[in-house]
């Protein structure tokens, strides 16, 4: 026994295991690799100091805590806007070729179904795993993720010392049969898909478990600072090199073009030919090759403007529309729903579908009784695409929309330029004040652990919460073995609970955790209408207190970045209304933060760039983009994407995109550089 044989069998391990799951390539026997993985365990165990987490030993996994450890993303995870046309890819190239003043290059790859998943490697070893989660933030399940198999936990050749690449986790289609054959053998119920399996095992708690599962990898995007190629395909084929497995352009899984007639190619032929690949797709990320590009062609709040996804057309079935039904949404939004006949559908049976508004049922023309089609927008929302024409009609007359509110029957209004109806009720109308409830103790709000819809519903329906006020006002010390029912949606079968002493100290807990809640967060849990997370930590930089965001007029709210007349008029009618007023004053009382901490204040440092906008474009050496782009915001700055005739300053760094310079000089926009920055700040 040595500790050199240790250290040779974790190389000679790490490099079969990549022969193995990603190139397809064994060279030895399972027998040979299972012996020398037995005499690597011996050896740890032998020499404990050696300990390894990226050991090829460790991919057995280890139980994890009950709760995943949040992560917010250091660049956030967006989502691509999606394109289902070759007119609209036709649009988007002309689109981005037209911005940059020339022809693009651009790469095409196959859009696997399954879950997204970040990894960031320190000293070419796998430091950390995280889910994409909303797009911010994701959750820590690095150990989970080292039990898959080309996932590379120590990586090969020449690799940067700190870099970021993602892709996505998925289940191979004869490796879901398999699970689901011994399911049947067994007696159970079989899994509803791929990637809800695969999703499933990922946040399993128990690493061991998820090892016993066959999930894979394929990655395809590379992050970083520095050693890394310039363009897209340039850094597939690096993190090739490393040991990761990713799209193949011999097996054109990936393929770079400059015409859409060369693109819609490639399309075409997954449509055709995706049902042969052993995984399953949903369609083709398009992606700018060029990476100095990026920057410049910037993105929206929601996606990058530089990629986009074509969606394959999605299954479609017939059945029958047995009624349609209206849901009050917290807003007082109006949806009809409607009620189907049960219908398998890609891997999960659908009883219900939204018809969004009066306008949709309209244009469909469905009536109850009708069989309709429903396909799966994007393969996991339901959705009515038309009606079955080849079976009769339901109905000799067409759905005659409701005029009142289904719950309180108080007289629908549909504002001039909407689709949806609303409720106006907004103070007695039982599904927007649990809605509100809700929203207020969620997740992305207050954050209100325990304070679950099924609490909230039970003590308003007994009259001891009326607005999210009151939550803060129920003496809970009385309710002890308080008794409620909740029923089962799809079962309807109703079960009985209690209040116990335990629920009632982690209720009060979660009370006085949310007095620490920072004020903007505050602000979105309030529930304004139009007011968004984004929109409420604007405002919130902006005015630095409720009391002088209550103050505002209309013009000044105008002054705010992402605030437009819809949102400002949505203000002003709410602190036109004595009851919000009123409800402020209570949150207030109840000790909650309507206004910034000196700390966070003193962190918005003096708005010397107030009505300023600045373009950041290229790479600096004293900031990150990002880093640089907050620090324009903290100083009272708006960062856009794009040069107009309203940008202040374009602050430069190397590799400026060349059409960028050429437009703000076009335009005498000033160009400044990070030390021109930096002087600007300190004067």
């Amino acid at each position: 026994m040595s500790k050199e044989r240790l250290l040779e069998l974790r190389l000679m391990l790490h490099e079969h295991n990549h022969r193995y799951y990603v190139l397809n390539q064994p060279v030895v026997s399972d027998e040979q690799f299972d012996s020398w993985m037995k005499e690597l365990e011996a050896l740890e165990l032998f020499y404990p100091e050696l300990q390894d987490e990226n050991s090829p030993t460790k991919r057995v996994g280890s139980d994890l805590s009950s709760k995943f450890e949040k992560i917010e993303h250091i660049r956030p995870m967006l989502s691509l806007t999606n394109s289902y046309s070759e007119e609209e890819i036709g649009d988007w190239v002309k689109r981005l070729d037209e911005s940059v003043g020339g022809e693009i290059e651009y790469v095409l790859e196959l859009k696997y179904d399954g879950v997204a998943l970040s990894l960031h490697y320190e000293n070419g070893l796998l430091v950390k795993a995280v889910t994409r989660g909303d797009g911010r933030v994701g959750e820590d399940v690095t150990a989970n993720a080292r039990t898959i198999r080309n996932i590379p936990l120590q990586l090969t050749g020449e690799y940067p010392k700190s870099f970021e690449i993602r892709g996505e986790v998925f289940l191979p289609r004869a490796a879901f049969d398999e699970m689901n054959a011994e399911r049947d053998a067994l007696g159970l119920e079989r899994y509803a898909n791929p990637r809800n399996t695969a999703s499933g095992t990922l946040k399993q708690l128990n690493s061991r478990e998820v090892a016993k599962r066959p999930l894979k990898a394929m990655m395809y995007f590379v992050l970083g600072e520095e050693g890394l190629a310039t363009t897209h395909t340039g850094r597939v084929e690096q993190a090739r090199a490393w040991g990761f497995a990713v799209p193949d352009f011999d097996q054109r899984m990936i393929e770079s073009n400059t015409r859409v007639e060369g693109m819609m190619d490639f399309i075409h032929y997954w449509d055709a030919n995706r049902k042969h690949l052993p995984f399953d797709i949903d369609g083709i990320v398009l992606k700018v090759n060029k990476i100095s590009l990026w920057d410049e062609l910037g993105m929206t709040a929601k996606s990058p403007r530089w990629a986009t996804a074509y969606k394959f057309k999605a299954e479609k079935v017939s059945t029958q529309l047995e009624q349609i039904t209206y849901q009050v949404g917290r807003t007082g939004a109006i949806t009809p729903v409607a009620n189907l006949r049960p219908v398998f559908l890609a891997g999960t049976t659908v009883k219900r579908a939204s018809l969004h508004n009066a306008d949709q049922i309209e244009k469909l023309d469905v009536r109850e009784g009708d069989f309709v089609f429903v396909e799966k927008g994007g393969e996991i929302i339901p959705k009515i695409v038309g009606v079955d024409e080849s079976q009769p009609r339901g109905s000799s007359q067409c759905h005659e929309y409701i005029s009142s509110c289904p719950i309180c029957q108080t007289p629908l209004i549909r504002l001039e330029g909407e689709a949806q109806h609303y409720c106006p009720n907004q103070d007695g109308c039982s599904p927007q004040i649990i809605g509100k409830l809700e929203h207020f103790v969620s997740r992305k709000a207050m954050n209100m652990e325990g304070w679950g819809v099924e609490t909230l519903t039970a003590f308003f329906h007994q009259g001891l919460i009326k607005d999210v006020a009151g939550i803060f006002e129920l003496n809970l010390d009385e309710w002890s073995g308080f008794e409620y029912w909740v029923e089962d949606e799809a079962t309807g079968e109703k079960r009985r609970r209690s209040l116990q002493q335990k629920t009632i100290d982690n209720l009060k807990k979660a009370l006085l955790e949310a007095r620490q809640i920072p004020f903007e967060r505050v602000l979105f849990a309030i529930g304004i209408r139009h007011v968004g997370e984004t929109v409420a930590k604007r405002l919130a930089q902006h005015f630095k207190s409720m009391e002088a965001l209550l103050k505002a007029d209309e013009q000044a709210l105008l002054e705010v970045q992402d605030v437009g007349e819809k949102i400002a008029q949505s203000i002003q009618q709410f602190k036109q209304s004595q009851e919000q007023l009123l409800l402020i004053e209570r949150l207030k009382a109840a000790g909650l933060q309507l206004e910034k901490e000196a700390e966070e204040a003193a962190d918005m440092l003096p708005d010397i760039f107030k009505g300023k906008t600045f373009v950041v474009s290229g790479v600096f050496s004293q900031f990150s983009r990002d880093e640089l782009k907050s620090d324009i915001e903290r100083r009272g700055g708006k960062v856009s994407g794009s040069i107009s005739a309203k940008t202040s300053y374009v602050v430069a760094g190397d590799d400026m995109g060349p059409s960028k310079r050429t437009k703000a000089e076009e335009l005498k926009v000033p160009i400044i550089s990070e030390r021109e920055y930096l002087q600007l700040i300190a004067s």
